[in-house]
């Protein structure tokens, strides 16, 4: 019997292969297809990106963002797959277009207003549907940015170079206060301090502990960056989120004290006139406090609001700082209808970030690749150039933004020589390309050397 069974011969191969056939190959084989024709699904979209690869793609690219940071992905995914290019955030498809024709379209039209990003995380940081800058509610943000065009332009607009003035000159006679040992000054401390009490002068008006609330702003910063793309599971795992979520409570309680003492100043005043701001306005019309979060040629005289449409070259200095070395050098936006860019469909709900870094340094500018005023030396199309946008969600401090570097720079400059430290330039500060471009703050390439005008100390150039 054993050796009947161990005999090869003994077997009708051919017999057996009809019984076993249906059973086990048919399951295999249909299977096999299954995978193949998953594996090798194409979205039916035209646009360059990454294949979808049973999901494996929309993986990876979400988990890029996460990885590499918003601005660092984009860049790498246009310079692999065109200035026009799809891939996924969140399962979602989320084009990145860095061509100035496809991003004049999306920010002329109003069907493109409404931003885009996690839903808990913008929760967590209090934007979600609420503030100007990342409220995906067009109708409720339509309804709060008059309350913010008006309190960062016409009258405010015109005392914010007075306030600004008094604010440097105050930091300046200071400068012990951000300086080390050696004299050498914190440079974004210092700006960051400047800029936090202009803020306050003109929009609250309450004393505050600058240096306090400017580590708060920043704790907060980092929280919104964080979480601005984490997928949903990633608010699930408490420790994982606990750290942001405390920078977020930081802040607001040191708003919600403050805010508090406004309104008890509102109430008790005489003349209430005295005291009508921005956050006045913001508590009379019962909005949300936390939205106050998010405001965050030389001469012998002091610079005003009259000198501004003078200083051409300084004006073109700080544009070309902002084209070559950009704050923000992407915009998130989210389509509300289907539409046609640029010949390819784009559907209701695709994400899309404008990743306007990389345009500034593709077209039109002679030398995009140089740190020179020859790139203003001509008017340049505002197609071309787009460090606030433009149309229905440009920048609401747009204006107030370009007086206030005026001033920076004018009453700076006009009392120091500033030098950075030897061997140090931008082109080798370390930098983190998130949500906006900064600087690396765990080094000291941000300080530098001021020397006062009067003094008889030579610079060494």
């Amino acid at each position: 019997m054993v050796l009947e069974m161990l005999n090869p011969m003994h077997y009708n191969i051919t017999s057996m292969m009809p019984e076993v056939m249906p059973v086990a190959t048919m399951p295999i084989l249909l299977l096999t297809g299954f995978l193949l024709l998953v594996w090798n699904y194409e979205d039916t979209s035209s646009i360059p990106g990454p294949g979808y690869c049973m999901g494996i793609g929309p993986l990876i690219s979400h988990c890029r963002f996460l990885w590499m940071g918003i601005g660092s992905a984009c860049n790498y995914y246009n310079k692999m797959y065109g200035e026009f290019m799809r891939v996924w955030i969140c399962g979602e498809e989320t084009l990145i277009i860095s061509k100035s024709s496809s991003m004049f379209h999306i920010m002329k039209h109003s069907h493109y207003s409404s931003r885009f990003g996690s839903k808990l995380g913008l929760q967590c940081i209090g934007m979600h549907e609420n503030g100007i800058i990342f409220n995906n509610n067009p109708t409720l943000w339509k309804a709060i940015r008059p309350f913010f065009t008006k309190a960062l332009s016409g009258p405010g607009l015109v005392r914010m170079v007075t306030v600004c003035v008094g604010s440097i000159i105050t930091h300046l006679d200071r400068l012990e206060e951000v300086s080390n040992e050696l004299g050498y000054v914190d440079v974004l401390t210092l700006m960051r301090r400047i800029m936090l009490d202009t803020s306050n002068i003109l929009f609250l008006g309450i004393p505050l502990d600058e240096s306090a609330i400017v580590v708060k702003i920043q704790g907060y910063f980092d929280a919104w960056q964080a979480l601005l793309l984490k997928p949903d599971i990633f608010f699930k795992i408490s420790w994982l989120y606990k750290k942001y979520e405390k920078s977020v409570k930081d802040l607001k309680d040191a708003m919600e004290i403050l805010i508090e003492e406004k309104r008890h100043r509102i109430s008790t005043a005489e003349k209430l006139e005295d005291h009508m701001d921005f956050a006045t306005e913001l508590i009379f019309a019962e909005i949300p406090s936390c939205n106050c979060c998010i405001l965050l040629h030389i001469s012998e005289r002091d610079i005003r609001i009259d000198d501004m449409q003078k200083l051409k070259v300084v004006e073109n200095f700080i544009y070309e700082s902002m084209r070559y070395q950009p704050v923000v050098n992407l915009v998130m936006r989210k389509a509300l209808q289907d539409d046609i860019i640029d010949g390819y469909l784009v559907k209701k709900g695709t994400n899309i970030i404008l990743n306007i870094g990389r345009m500034h340094r593709l077209e039109f500018f002679p030398k995009p690749n140089e740190f020179t005023l020859e790139n203003f030396a001509k008017n340049v199309p505002y197609r071309y150039f787009q460090p606030f946008g433009f149309g229905p969600r440009s920048c609401a401090g747009k204006y107030i933004a370009m007086v206030m570097m005026k001033v920076v720079l004018v009453t700076l400059l006009r009392r120091f020589h500033v030098q950075t430290l030897q061997g140090e330039c931008i082109e080798n500060m370390q930098k983190k390309y998130g949500l906006s471009l900064h600087p690396d703050e765990t080094n000291n390439l941000l300080e530098m050397v001021f020397v006062p005008r009067n003094s008889e100390k030579c610079l060494k150039h």
